[in-house]
């Protein structure tokens, strides 16, 4: 009996090292690959702004471009379509009949919760979930997700010595596309429109996330990371994978094996194995949003404690424009508005600011990331959001950076303070006391 698949591309994006691609190949005879832009991404949330921006919108825009050319390619057509996946895929699999659906596991509480309706409205399909998105798969792991170490450094000392998932070939052939049996209405995306947004230094796709990997480790790059890991600016002072990474535009196994071939062809230092640990970070975020599902989103975190804390709109508006009393902090926000992106450094002054100095709820800070950020992922940025607020995981409570020392220390020239023009609209965080009277 022949066999007809659904592949839903989400954080995937890429042909080389794509096991759950890889998967729907062998298993079914023809294909239909689609991607689902939520409207939820584009529409207010719940926290004002839309969850995806204009920057962000165009780092995926490209990235499905490409992807649809390079399907094209193998003779297979990907269908990008806006909506609702739990209303979208049970369509789908009906109009052509499915057997089976395949998918990248994701940490997404809203992407696994529609896979799951898709399920129970398709119970005659096979249903797939295969990682991609990790350097390990799940079975791989060396304890039951349920018993994940709590903290980054237990969970580094169980699985550091271990060997992640050797990335596979790149696909050279799909199967043809399936036949639509019924009529179903796509609410197709058209992505050739132009998007009104500042040139990045950050194109989206495959092709410019290997690139990006070869050239970096084509140089001597790697061997120094460690020491101008932490500087505020600077394309080569850090490795600025972190965009393809997030939509899967480059798989982090086949970034593994190329900074594991860097350290057998040129060196193996204290560097190269930082770039390891930092996507050891990564790795435990990932399994650590699967285990909290929506508990990554709360304000009582993980830990579940209540934060003291509040919502200011002035304050939050001023952290959002750069016009805080804290001129590397405006500096910093200047940047990531302008750019989409922003130096692990600066978004951990950002952070420290708004839950400490400004004292709102961490929340509305990580949704603003997840705004405006090009490479957003669910899990580092809620993750890392509740580690610095101390509802994360964390044994110590939440983390307060003295913003003085940090300018003077990674700052002290007030070279990027300038650049971002830091020093301007420097504004009390109130206009009005607590008996609301002017300040």
């Amino acid at each position: 009996m022949a066999r007809t698949g659904l592949f839903w591309f989400t954080n995937d994006l890429r042909l080389h090292d794509n096991p759950a691609l890889q998967r729907a190949v062998a298993s079914v005879d023809s294909l239909v690959c689609v991607y689902v832009l939520e409207s939820r991404s584009v529409s207010p949330s719940s926290y004002s702004a839309p969850t995806m921006g204009q920057p962000r919108y165009q780092f995926l825009r490209q990235s499905l471009l490409e992807l649809q050319r390079d399907l094209q390619k193998l003779g297979q057509k990907l269908f990008v379509v806006q909506g609702s996946a739990a209303s979208i895929l049970p369509s789908l699999v009906r109009a052509v009949e499915a057997t089976d659906v395949f998918r990248s596991r994701h940490a997404g509480w809203y992407e696994n919760r529609d896979w799951d309706y898709t399920r129970t409205k398709c119970a005659d399909c096979a249903f797939h979930t295969i990682d991609s998105h990790t350097l390990f798969d799940l079975d791989a792991l060396p304890f039951d997700l349920a018993e994940l170490p709590a903290t980054f450094t237990r969970f580094r000392k169980q699985i550091e010595s271990a060997t992640p998932s050797a990335p596979i070939m790149p696909l050279s052939y799909l199967p043809p596309p399936a036949r639509f049996r019924s009529a179903v209405q796509l609410p197709t995306l058209r992505l050739l429109g132009s998007v009104d947004v500042a040139a990045s230094q950050f194109q989206g796709g495959e092709a410019a996330a290997l690139a990006q990997l070869e050239s970096y480790f084509s140089a001597d790059l790697p061997a120094n990371y460690k020491q101008v890991r932490n500087a505020l600016a600077g394309w080569d002072n850090s490795t600025k994978f972190s965009p393809w990474l997030a939509n899967g535009n480059l798989s982090v196994r086949e970034l593994v094996s190329r900074l594991r071939r860097f350290e057998q062809e040129v060196t193996h230092n204290d560097s190269t194995y930082w770039i390891y640990f930092e996507l050891l970070w990564r790795e435990f975020f990932q399994w650590h949003a699967h285990q909290h599902g929506v508990r990554l989103f709360s304000v009582q975190g993980v830990k579940r404690i209540s934060p003291v804390t509040s919502f200011y709109p002035e304050r939050y508006q001023k952290w959002i424009a750069g016009n805080t009393p804290y001129s590397l902090v405006n500096a910093c926000m200047r940047e990531l508005s302008a750019t989409g992106y922003l130096s692990n450094r600066g978004r951990q002054i950002v952070a420290s600011c708004f839950v400490n100095e400004l004292g709102i709820d961490w929340r509305y800070g990580a949704a603003y990331f997840e705004q405006v950020l090009l490479d957003y992922d669910v899990a580092s940025n809620w993750g890392n959001w509740q580690y610095l607020a101390g509802v994360g995981a964390d044994v110590q409570p939440k983390r307060h950076f003295n913003l003085e020392k940090q300018a003077a220390t990674f700052d002290p020239d007030g070279a990027y303070i300038a650049r971002w023009q830091g020093n301007q609209n420097l504004l009390p965080l109130d206009s009005v006391d607590a008996a609301d009277w002017p300040v």
